[in-house]
């Protein structure tokens, strides 16, 4: 009854798991990269691979967390959900001691953890994998343990479950890769009020403190003292102090937790620096063309793409990306690459607003057909 439950549990986790990530392959691909990155494991040369493993890892999941359920080939499914663990332990407690990826994206734009949140589900899915091994250990049959055996080849109703299962997973990543995700788990779903959620930021911001790493040029000591405590003290900053502020090594740690939202980092400037975001969200009808890899862009689709929106009379139009001359024939507006990552999965993407709320959004190539 107790493995059961458990199994049941943890066959649940990694199917949910798997089903956010799913939902939403780009999104978990982007959080690839950031690992594959040089503040992280610095292996640039896997970034381009980030949609693949992306794919292998959320496959892995769904197929073993249902085979888990379902109660197929369990040691064979039980090994290589702990090999699996194993991994991405030492990947969020990596992330989490050197602080380099704030979100593992396990739950993908569902559910957020922080790096020390990530370990510990981790951890606590890796005992309790354990201990289904252990608890389950008496039915492995020793021959043919991790293959298939005879009970389980005349297991006809469970291999078709698992078949329509599969089909329906690779629908539902299709459908995110292609178009949009299904199901929109990110701050920018169609009936957000980006000006609305700017208000509630404003209201209650998050504090920071910066913490200065300073070292005794005569003792060789090294203290981290905040801001405030750096002013007050004279002894840190009086002239002939032994004291020296560690170039590189200052810190800004989060004191205050305020209202969270993607929407802060919704910030739009025009080539010359100027702040075009309150135009954007206060205007009656505003169509944005985002593009965070405009090399990658095909010119011919950007063109047509440029035509659409500009035939719509009486609406705000800007093109926003990285670089100040993507867009021909719409204004060129910057935004940071990580943020219109955020908002768009496709490359290029338009985002329709009505008085900053968003009431459409689609991949480009979708739009103009």
């Amino acid at each position: 009854m107790i493995k059961g439950i458990l199994r049941f549990i943890i066959a649940v986790i990694f199917i949910l798991s798997g089903f956010v990530k799913a939902v939403d392959l780009l999104g978990f691909s982007f959080k690839m990269e950031e690992y594959f990155a040089p503040p992280v494991f610095n292996m640039p040369f896997l970034e381009r691979f980030a949609l693949l493993f992306s794919i292998i890892v959320v496959v892995m999941e769904l197929f073993l967390g249902f085979m888990l359920l379902l109660k197929l080939k369990l040691k064979f499914t039980l090994s290589v959900l702990i090999a699996l663990c194993i991994f991405f332990g030492f990947l969020t407690f990596y992330s989490a001691y050197f602080n380099v990826v704030t979100d593992c994206g396990c739950f993908g734009d569902a559910i957020k953890f922080t790096p020390w949140q990530s370990f510990l589900k981790d951890v606590v899915l890796l005992v309790g994998l354990i201990i289904l091994f252990i608890l389950y250990r008496k039915e492995f049959r020793k021959k043919d343990a991790y293959g298939v055996t005879s009970k389980e080849s005349s297991n006809t109703v469970k291999y078709i479950l698992l078949a329509v299962f599969s089909l329906g997973m690779i629908y539902v990543m299709a459908q995110g890769l292609m178009h949009e995700p299904i199901i929109d788990f990110r701050d920018y779903k169609i009936g957000t009020d980006i000006k609305a959620e700017k208000i509630k930021i404003d209201k209650n911001p998050s504090e920071y403190k910066t913490f200065y790493s300073l070292k005794n040029e005569k003792t060789g000591e090294v203290v981290k003292v905040n801001q405030d405590d750096y002013i007050k003290k004279t002894e840190y900053w009086a002239e002939g102090s032994p004291w020296k502020i560690e170039d590189g090594k200052n810190e800004s740690v989060l004191i205050k937790e305020g209202y969270k939202s993607e929407i802060v980092k919704f910030k739009i400037e025009d080539p010359t620096g100027v702040d075009v975001t309150n135009e954007i969200i206060n205007a009656p009808k505003a169509i944005l063309v985002f593009s965070y890899y405009p090399k990658d862009v095909s010119a011919d689709l950007l063109q047509k793409v440029e035509a659409k929106v500009n035939a719509q009379k009486g609406a705000l139009i800007y093109g926003i990306s990285t670089e100040p001359n993507t867009f021909k024939t719409i204004k060129n507006t910057l935004m940071d690459g990580i943020a219109i990552k955020t908002i768009a999965r496709s490359n290029p993407f338009v985002l329709i607003l009505e008085n900053g709320k968003i009431v459409d959004k689609q991949p480009a190539k979708d739009y103009v057909n």
